[in-house]
């Protein structure tokens, strides 16, 4: 099998993410920061964002190579996923998947968090 074939997709949603990731960050500096080298990126990510943490390291390291952002950290704080019985309120963390309420038996489950990838912070050098 083809290495590359069978990691091509993967790797490029990652990338995908990782030049999203990139932009905002440029982006959200304040003027008075134009130029100040961005040192770390800290992300919380899902754990049914879909997201291969190795694959977007490697993509965001590629991606600023020989940018003022090359050597940056990206930082990834993995969030469980919680979901809430809409029948009786019950919330829960899920260790798979769920598709009925472990307390009442309902069907009317909905997904809290889980399936986020936010910046949460950017860390900069100031000159």
């Amino acid at each position: 099998m083809n290495l590359f074939f069978a990691t091509g997709p993967r790797i490029m949603h990652e990338m995908g993410l990782a030049l999203q990731i990139v932009e905002i960050a440029k982006a959200s500096l304040p003027p008075e920061l134009a130029g100040a080298r961005i040192q770390r990126v800290n992300l919380k990510v899902g754990k049914m964002a879909a997201v291969v943490p190795e694959s977007l390291r490697f993509c965001f390291a590629a991606i600023t190579r020989n940018t003022p952002m090359e050597g940056a950290e990206l930082f990834m704080q993995e969030v469980a996923v919680v979901a809430r019985c809409g029948a009786c309120g019950h919330e829960w963390t899920l260790d798979g998947p769920a598709f009925r309420c472990p307390a009442c038996d309902s069907g009317d489950v909905r997904m809290l968090s889980g399936r986020e990838l936010d910046i949460v912070s950017i860390e900069v050098e100031k000159d």
